[in-house]
């Protein structure tokens, strides 16, 4: 089977189940996840080793990672926020159940990252530095860098900036870095400079297109990323998540891409996403009936693109 032209993150069952107010259970995350391994995808976000009083979305993730079918060179993906998580994360590996890809995050600016994470930067680089030194060479490490391309508090953020981020993750050994536009103010001339930047002159690293729809522009930036050369992208089952439901700032809607939506866009142009698009249908609904309501997929209403469903039943 030929490769496919991009490589999808399926964030549901953590940057999506992240925004929910009632706890999904267990056995629901494991469906979920085992659902997306069948339909293809080559990385998952899993879940959160968060300290499971403050988010207790995830107080389950070691079961999950337990009970979870792994499907191979699938990477399954862990978010890690203090060497603490980095160390339950390693000693689930140890035990046979773990992720074997842990995400890592900064913010690019002083003003998130005190709000957000309750630091300033230098002190985050230095705790992330000890991280990556304790996870590396048991697991791919992902960076994060949050607030790419706007921030609630500092307002526009150079791309400059996250250039140096992206390049400070690499030297730490990070193979893919994920750049964040948290609040959603990105549009397509933004996001080209960006990532033609980051592909030109941190050539070391994968960057992955990640953006929240807040202002309808989600689906526009992805392309605008897949033009400057950029092939890896993170979305979500029927656009759920964003930043969790208890903080404030951002405003509207924060949800991220939905993964139906992008997926027939991109197969729609011709760019193919190594899915079985059955089993994106299926998937689709199976995170709403998870969820128990419906999502915000068009899509997931409409049904695929004529080309794709011309393909499907080929």
């Amino acid at each position: 089977m030929n490769e496919p032209d991009v490589v999808l993150c399926e964030c549901f069952a953590r940057d999506g189940l992240q925004h929910e107010a009632e706890f999904v259970a267990t056995p629901d995350k494991i469906a979920l996840i085992d659902a997306f391994t069948g339909t293809g995808f080559k990385r998952i976000e899993a879940t959160s080793y968060s300290h499971p009083e403050r988010v207790p979305a995830f107080r389950d993730a070691s079961d999950v990672l337990a009970g979870i079918t792994h499907g191979e060179g699938v990477y399954y993906k862990a978010t890690c926020p203090n060497l603490r998580a980095v160390q339950r994360a390693l000693g689930d590996l140890d035990a046979g159940r773990g992720a074997n890809e842990l995400s890592l995050l900064v913010s690019a600016t002083e003003g998130h990252t005190q709000r957000n994470l309750r630091t300033d930067r230098e002190t985050q680089w230095r705790n992330v530095s000890e991280m990556a030194a304790a996870a590396r060479g048991h697991v791919r490490l992902v960076g994060v860098v949050s607030v790419a391309f706007g921030c609630p508090f500092d307002g526009y953020v150079d791309p400059g900036r996250v250039v140096e981020n992206v390049a400070r993750f690499a030297d730490l050994g990070a193979d893919l870095v994920t750049i964040g536009d948290t609040i959603g103010t990105a549009t397509p001339a933004s996001v080209r400079q960006v990532f033609k930047r980051l592909l030109a002159e941190v050539p070391q690293t994968i960057p992955v297109a990640h953006f929240h729809d807040t202002r309808g522009t989600g689906i526009a930036n992805c392309i605008a990323a897949l033009d400057a050369g950029c092939t890896h992208f993170d979305s979500a089952f029927g656009g759920v998540g964003g930043h969790p439901a208890q903080i404030e700032y951002g405003g509207g809607y924060t949800g991220n891409v939905a993964t139906e939506d992008l997926v027939n866009l991109l197969e729609e142009l011709g760019v193919s996403t190594g899915l079985d698009l059955d089993g994106v249908e299926a998937a689709s609904r199976l995170c709403e009936q998870i969820l128990g309501r419906q999502l915000n997929s068009m899509v997931a209403r409409a049904g695929f693109g004529l080309k794709t469903r011309e393909r499907m039943h080929a």
